[in-house]
């Protein structure tokens, strides 16, 4: 998506205590998760460093406007977010700024303060205010941002970014592992300790940590690739397969597709047209072409593999291991089966297909604008009542993952399709209900149900009837969704819980 790169460089400390220095750390994170929630395409804590590294800059330099620049012109950033904080007597107040890069625009202050305890709180209202800042037309609330941190403890929060910025891997995993402590589902730390214990070889603990990231969890497909990783190392094959499936499923990327084509082949089964999948998405890969050819010579097939393997060679004439292979495989084109593998491994060579052990976040998320580039121009052509349902789609699909802001991004959509919606403005219901914002949900929920009854808005308000202990109304509210829909889950669950508590459905 151009024009929607941004830099979110840490904030100033300018409480001249330098044990806050931590916050300052904190705001690129949790910025890069709101903004990226809100549609724009983040760079990296490991791509900033690498820009950092590539200017000579040490980590913790406080950046001039110069140098600000010359940061995002390495980076080709579109946006960059500078910033600082004060804190006094248990308060915070926060200032930030949008340097638009091609513009060389510098926008007015962006500015809260709150207690320190609500440290996310302000962050969250600096995102918000930051993507209103550049586009003006955001549709996301800002009760949506605030609510997105729910239940995180700030000590957790501190343990969590001490931890990604400790200097030694000892730690790292005791600063993290404490945050896990605190707060056993913050997803963000399972999968920093995850990699962290992945990292130091601690592969079992790895693979336990990282198995408790929620699959629904927009952090899940990263956790789940460290995971076939840490089964990969303990040669646990079908338990990486099925980690490595799960991201392939819904993120194919060649490096995810052929870690899990190289778990299949462990486990001495056929995994050719995996691999020949990754050649075609990546064919300037040396190693993807060498994996193909290893599978094709364990196959039969070492016409085949030979062509694969003078295409790696092409790409990478120093590999050894190819170089070795070359000379096994020529002279064995006359050979088939046993005798073909028995000459191909004499002397102990064993050709093996090689995994990748390094996870694109990056890669994921430029997918995913290009995705949804190419869907916004087929939505267009649509006619509006269509572009609705499928905004509304989408935006259901986005709930189900607990994606809320990306959610609400799509029903909002939805609704200037079709302000006629009713699944729009019932998605957008659930979306304020989880926000905390229930009158709005109640109103949504209202406006849901007048355009066309459904069963999303009626739970959505039976829910806010119970929720305020108004039973008779919750009732007739499931009851109404069970005369449209009369085996919804939801409405059954509500069903059973209102009669346990005495109250019978109409």
């Amino acid at each position: 998506m151009p024009g929607r790169l941004i830099l979110v460089l840490p904030f100033e400390n300018r409480s001249g205590d330098p044990s806050l220095n931590w916050i300052g750390d904190s705001f690129p994170d949790t910025l890069n998760q709101r903004l990226n929630s809100a549609g724009f395409l983040t760079i990296t804590r490991d791509d900033r460093q690498f820009a950092f590294d590539h200017l000579g800059l040490p980590a913790d330099f406080n950046p001039t406007r110069a140098t600000t620049l010359r940061i995002a012109q390495t980076l080709d950033a579109n946006y960059i977010i500078v910033g600082n904080y004060s804190v006094n007597n248990g308060r915070i107040a926060v200032q930030a700024r949008v340097l638009e890069v091609n513009k060389l625009h510098l926008s007015a202050p962006l500015e809260d303060s709150s207690e320190l305890l609500r440290l996310f709180d302000i962050e969250n209202a600096i995102a918000w205010k930051i993507a209103r800042q550049i586009d003006p037309r955001f549709p996301v609330a800002q009760q949506t941002f605030l609510s997105a941190s729910a239940g995180v403890k700030l000590t957790a929060f501190e343990n969590y970014i001490r931890g990604t910025d400790a200097p030694s891997s000892v730690e790292r995993i005791k600063r993290l592992q404490l945050a896990v402590d605190e707060a056993k589902d913050y997803s963000a730390a399972l999968l920093a300790l995850g990699k962290a214990q992945y990292t130091a070889r601690q592969y079992d603990a790895a693979a336990a940590t990282l198995a408790k990231v929620p699959a629904t969890d927009r952090l899940a497909l990263e956790a789940s690739f460290y995971l076939g990783l840490a089964r990969f190392n303990t040669n646990k094959y079908g338990d990486a397969q099925k980690a490595f499936e799960f991201v392939a499923g819904r993120l194919p990327l060649p490096e995810v597709v052929n870690n899990e084509a190289v778990a299949i082949s462990r486990q001495g089964k056929d995994a050719v047209a995996l691999f020949q999948q990754v050649t075609v998405a990546d064919p300037t890969d040396a190693d993807y072409h060498y994996n193909l050819a290893v599978a094709l010579l364990q196959r039969g097939d070492p016409a085949a593999a030979q062509t694969e393997l003078d295409t790696a060679l092409k790409l990478r004439p120093t590999d050894a291991e190819a170089v070795e292979l070359k000379p096994r495989l020529a002279a064995s084109l006359h050979l088939t089966g046993t005798p073909l593998m028995n000459a191909i491994t004499a002397g102990g060579f064993e050709p093996l297909e090689r995994i990748r052990r390094s996870y694109s976040e990056a890669s994921f998320r430029q997918v995913a604008f290009q995705l949804d580039e190419v869907r916004a121009l087929r939505m267009a052509t649509l006619p509006p009542a269509e572009q609705a349902t499928q905004y509304a789609k989408l935006g259901n699909d986005y709930l189900a993952q607990g994606l809320v802001p990306e959610a609400e991004r799509e029903f909002e959509a939805a609704i200037s399709a079709d302000t006629k919606s009713a699944l729009a403005h019932a998605g957008l219901a659930q979306v304020r209900e989880r926000s905390g914002s229930d009158e709005e949900a109640r109103t949504e929920a209202q406006s849901s149900i007048r355009l066309a009854p459904n069963v999303p808005a009626y739970i959505v308000l039976a829910r806010l009837d119970l929720k305020k202990d108004e039973l008779p109304g919750a009732a007739s509210e499931v009851g109404k969704a069970l005369r449209l829909d009369p085996a919804n889950g939801a409405a059954l669950g509500m069903k059973q819980q209102l009669q346990s508590r005495g109250q019978s459905i109409p």
